[in-house]
Parts: structure tokens; sequence; C-alpha cells
């Protein structure tokens, strides 16, 4: 199913990528979108991703996509895109430099390219959910679609 206008879509019909959209209604006093996502979906968590935003060495944001049961280990993220140490970035810096409002962060179509870090766990995978774009919308494509897409590298970076 194409389209729903968020970012992320728009970026993979012209990518020519195929993935399908899934809704569900989102709780605003959900405490983990990701987790929230996995049960209104009926999904296991090892196959829901989050995105998370992260400053590394200071000063360049990376993407880290982890599954929603895990967390990113920051030091992980910082050696997978050449850096020494990183901490979460500022919610408002990750939404200026995504496009995105946090809880519906995509790796896909941000408004500005960072680098992308997805947990190798997600390798083995037939198809992988992850936001859409917006809080209640997630895709669900294949790893090696979401790599091609957003020019990713795989690293183990989730802990826990």
């Amino acid at each position: 199913m194409a389209g729903r206008g968020t970012t992320a879509t728009i970026a993979l019909d012209r990518a020519k990528i195929p993935f399908t959209v899934h809704e569900y209604s989102h709780d605003p006093r959900a405490g983990s979108y990701g987790l929230e996502a996995s049960e209104a979906l009926g999904v296991p968590p090892d196959r829901v991703f989050k995105t998370l935003v992260a400053a590394v060495d200071g000063t360049a944001l990376a993407v880290g996509v982890v599954p929603v049961h895990r967390q990113l280990d920051l030091k992980a993220l910082a050696a997978a895109v050449g850096g020494k140490k990183a901490v979460m970035a500022e919610v408002a810096a990750a939404e200026r430099a995504t496009g995105y409002v946090a809880g519906g962060i995509s790796p896909v179509g941000q408004k500005k390219r960072l680098p992308v870090v997805i947990d190798s766990s997600a390798r083995d995978l037939p198809t992988m959910f992850c936001s859409a774009g917006r809080r209640g919308l997630e895709i669900e494509l294949t790893p090696a679609d979401l790599i091609r897409v957003t020019s990713a590298k795989l690293a183990p970076i989730a802990t826990g």
C-alpha cells in the first residue's frame, strides 16, 4: 500500500521500494512508542525497530535503529560511525535534523541526511517495522531495502 503522505512513505515510493503501511491507534499516554506499536500490531518486539538520534563526539548527529525491547549502545553507535563517544541528542535537535516529531522519527526521508546504523539483529529478518514518520504509523519492509534507501550500515548497536 503506497502513500499515506508522510515524508518517509513518499521517499520510499520515489525510490520504488516496496513497503506496507500499518496504522494503529496511538495512545498519547504510552510510555514506549515502539513497544506500543509491537503490541498494537501483534508483531514480536524483535521485528519492530525504534529510531534514535545521538550526538557523536559532541557534534555530529547519527541515527541508531534498534529493536524496541532493547537499548541503543551509544559507544557501539559512535564506533560504527567512526567516533569515540555518543550521547542521546536533545529532542529539539533530533526533531530539527530529521523533520519528524519524537516518537515518530523515521530512518527514511529525514530532512538532513544523517548516518544511519541498523542493529545487526535485523539481518536475518524477513521484514522489519519502523516508524513511517508519525506516531501510530509504521512501515514494514525488508532490512535490505531499508539499508539501501538510507545508505545504512549494519552493526551490533543494541544492548539489553
